[in-house]
């Protein structure tokens, strides 16, 4: 007779593992609570051993990524089609083509889409570092997609300006290959978000459409009390002489692990307990997707001296972005008014790196009123989400699938907005909705017609906020001059390369994440043991008693800590309001003098006034030009200005019935679009004189008015039924579409018939 080698407990049928104390069996038949702390000891002994070897993947990842030439994060597969090495200018950038998965077909000739991943730290493929993303949802859509990726290391003396120069050449470069395609659309995630709107402001000839994740484009601007103490980073370091001091010390390259570790400062609860607590606690299902965030997060990219440079003193501090302060080389103005493309700005009230402020606040730099920025014919929509993170804007899955989803899937309708300042609203799909199918996804997408006052809403600084960051600015100048004369020199002098690169190899983001690896042969067992614990889990159930204490205490750490860095964030923000507010500091940086401080504003030129002004003149005599394909345009917009939103479904049905019917004349999408740019400008200059002109618009419709009319009633109905005042205007139009011969005065070309006829006679 064999004795059973695994010890059970006494009157239980569940084997014990070698993790449970023998002296433990025999109690646990009388005692509840003994056998609940054995099931949790057990449970806990090997979760840490299995957290440990998630860790040690990690690690080991980590290694993989360095040996990588060009490592990304990518779930698709990737050709390089240019290196930017080998430009004029050479940089780090290369533009790929991302193939499309198996069982997904792209079509040529539509619209292209180019990815553009941030460089803040972190290396490539955010993007696409899921299915469903941004690159995965454009290719589902059919469209060929881009993906403008990056080196881990600069090019010696690359600048910003040769990067935007680089892309601005990528970009061309798609154009040239889909000639049948509309203007590629541009998605710009976090960093590479200003990056991409920096280049197209000196390029406005390149893009279709925009799309700013995340970025930061007013970098002022905030609302106090709201624990962003990253806007305050600049003026509670002096300024960037820190920033330049740090490049020093890598020797002419700043490490992007400083970028990462002020990320994870922004958030101590997270960073130091919550994210790996989940994966302890969740360790049979959460391991995975941990890794998969780590590859990207915990393997960090040098920028060069130079660009870091630029990015502290031109944005973060300088604010240089929004008010058109910045120049290329070759003196040209880098002014955002210049992008005629629409401009889709997402953002998120939970984005505690990315306020609505900064993503928002640069519209209010630009433009004074509503009216500017219809005259300037820019098409500006924004989308706020209530509560998802920095992060989750690119990586999100739900965001992914709704937001995301509706833009590209409207990508074609975005493009022929007219001009104005709109909020992308969307909601659920019921199954009974009107014309459900021509809602792409679970969700239908409208664009509410907003005001810069809706921006104003959100918050924002004050003249003396503002005052503050100018004198963090100014400060930041001097102290940057100070620094470079006599500092940097014997910094310079002291660290080779040599020290450089193990000065970054010991940063402690790098450090943590490489202990825990093969190369430590501590870890050499490991594997071997977590596959033991695998094969004879005993999870802990979720009544077990000590389970739950685990994660009261847990949730006890994480309320703790985010207390404290609330705390230290409104004690920062204090800081910084009392000094950068002092009347003595202002005014030994120059900003108290005779003249009251005014904050930069946006250039405006005169010759730009006056070119915009023959513009509209120019459209107002063309109220009485045209025929068939304008009246209906023209009707159609007259009509869905008093909804003040555009529906999806309008748009759709529009298309369809420009498929359909052979009322509209054969006009590709470029053609579509600027007629109904035009017909919205006559309608906004002259609503009265532009509807009262239907009727010279359709002399010569030989008497398909009636039907034209239907058109314009199926597309405002699309989206349900039309409101009293749409049925006013409706209405309204029913008169002025009537045919010739129904009118009591006859038409001007009747008019002109009639007396010919008559002189003849």
């Amino acid at each position: 007779m064999t004795s059973d080698p695994t010890p059970h407990a006494i009157g239980t049928s569940t084997p014990l593992t070698p993790f449970a104390p023998p002296f433990m069996a025999a109690p646990m038949a009388f005692f509840p609570l003994m056998q609940q702390a054995a099931a949790y000891w057990v449970d806990a002994c090997q979760r840490q051993i299995l957290f440990l070897d998630v860790l040690r993947q990690r690690g080991n990842m980590q290694y993989q990524q360095l040996a990588k030439a060009a490592p990304n994060v990518l779930q698709f597969d990737p050709v390089v089609l240019i290196d930017g090495r080998d430009l004029l200018d050479p940089v780090n950038y290369m533009l790929l083509r991302i193939l499309p998965p198996d069982g997904v077909i792209t079509d040529p000739k539509k619209r292209p889409f180019i990815v553009f991943d941030p460089r803040a730290g972190h290396g490539p493929g955010i993007g696409g570092m899921k299915r469903e993303s941004e690159i995965g949802l454009a290719l589902t859509n059919g469209h060929p997609v881009y993906f403008v990726s990056f080196l881990p290391e600069p090019v010696k003396g690359q600048t910003v300006e040769d990067v935007c120069s680089a892309e601005a050449h990528f970009v061309s470069k798609v154009i040239e290959w889909h000639p049948d395609a509309g203007r590629p659309c541009l998605i710009g995630n976090c960093q590479a978000g200003w990056q991409i709107a920096l280049m197209c402001a000196t390029r406005p000839d390149l893009p279709g459409v925009l799309i700013l994740a995340g970025t930061p484009m007013s970098y002022w601007a905030g609302t106090k009390g709201n624990n962003q103490p990253m806007r305050y980073t600049g003026g509670m370091t002096g300024g960037s002489w820190v920033v330049a001091m740090a490049s020093d010390f890598g020797g002419g390259l700043f490490d992007g692990a400083a970028l990462i570790e002020n990320f994870e400062k922004g958030n101590p609860a997270n960073t130091y307990w919550k994210k790996e607590y989940s994966v302890y606690a969740k360790i049979d299902t959460e391991g995975s997707r941990f890794l998969e965030f780590e590859r990207w997060w915990s393997n960090p990219v040098l920028l060069g001296r130079e660009e870091i440079q630029f990015i502290v003193d031109d944005l973060f501090i300088g604010n240089h972005l929004a008010t058109g302060k910045i120049h290329t080389s070759g003196g040209m103005r880098a002014d955002l008014r210049n992008i005629k493309s629409p401009i889709i700005v997402f953002c998120s009230r939970g984005d505690d790196i990315t306020s609505p402020q900064q993503a928002l606040g640069w519209i209010l730099e630009l433009y004074s009123n509503d009216d500017d920025i219809i005259a300037n014919g820019q098409t500006i929509i924004y989308s706020n989400h209530e509560n998802i993170g920095h992060l989750g804007i690119f990586v999100s899955t739900s965001v992914a699938c709704k937001e995301h989803q509706k833009f590209i899937s409207n990508i074609d309708m975005i493009e022929t907005l007219p001009p104005g300042l709109y909020e992308a609203v969307f909601t659920s799909k019921k199954e009974d909705a009107t014309n459900a199918d021509l809602a792409s996804g679970d969700y239908v997408m409208r664009f509410e017609n907003r005001s810069l006052q809706d921006i104003r809403a959100l918050g924002g600084n004050d003249h003396e906020d503002d005052m503050r960051f100018a004198t963090v600015a100014r400060l930041s100048e001097n102290l940057q001059g100070l620094y470079y004369t006599f500092m940097s020199p014997i910094i310079r002098s002291l660290i080779s390369q040599k020290t450089a690169d193990v000065l970054r190899q010991i940063h402690p983001l790098r450090a943590k994440v490489a202990f825990y690896s093969d190369k430590n042969p501590l870890f050499t067992n490991l594997p071997q043991l977590a596959e033991k614990v695998r094969q004879n889990r005993q999870p802990v159930t979720a009544d077990n008693i000590f389970w739950k204490i685990q994660e009261a205490v847990s949730d006890q750490i994480v309320k703790v800590l985010t207390e404290q860095n609330d705390k230290k964030s409104a004690m920062i923000e204090t800081l910084f309001m009392n000094i950068y507010g002092s009347p003595l500091l202002q005014a030994m940086v120059g900003l108290r003098t005779i003249r009251p401080y005014a904050k930069p504003s946006i250039e405006r030129s005169i010759e730009i006034e006056q070119q915009r002004t023959r513009n509209l003149l120019k459209i107002i005599t063309q109220i009485e030009s045209g025929g068939l394909a304008e009246a209906m345009i023209r009707g159609l917009l007259y009509v869905s200005r008093a909804g003040h939103a555009v529906d999806e479904r309008e748009y759709k049905m529009l298309l369809r019935l420009r498929t359909e019917s052979d009322l509209f004349p054969a006009m590709s999408h470029d053609e579509y679009k600027a007629l109904a740019k035009q017909q919205y400008m006559m309608l906004l200059l002259d609503e009265d004189r532009a509807i009262s002109a239907i009727p010279h618009l359709l002399d010569r419709a030989n008497g398909v008015e009636k039907q034209a009319l239907d058109v314009i009633r199926h597309v405002i109905a699309a989206s349900g039924t039309p409101s009293a005042e749409e049925e006013r205007r409706l209405t309204r139009l029913s008169a002025l579409f009537e045919p010739a011969h129904d009118l009591p005065q006859r038409r001007a070309t009747d008019k002109v018939e009639q007396t010919d006829s008559v002189t003849t006679a």
